[in-house]
């Protein structure tokens, strides 16, 4: 699982390139879940998590370039 301080410290064109392999990746593990094939079930929370943490800090920089403009 990605540390916050490792996310923060990104581009955003690298966070905006890591959300898409990240949403691939739970693609990919939902199909596993559903074909009884899934080796890590921990896997598919820490992967929504990360992804709910990027789209936080996304949030978080466009709110402070909308109010510094």
């Amino acid at each position: 699982m990605a540390k916050i301080a490792d996310l923060t410290a990104r581009s955003d064109d690298q966070l905006q390139e890591q959300l898409g392999e990240l949403k691939r990746e739970q693609f990919n593990l939902r199909f596993q879940a559903a074909t009884n094939q899934l080796e890590k079930p921990s896997r598919v929370r820490e992967v929504r998590r990360t992804i709910a943490q990027i789209k936080t800090l996304q949030t978080q920089r466009a709110n402070g370039a909308r109010s510094n403009a």
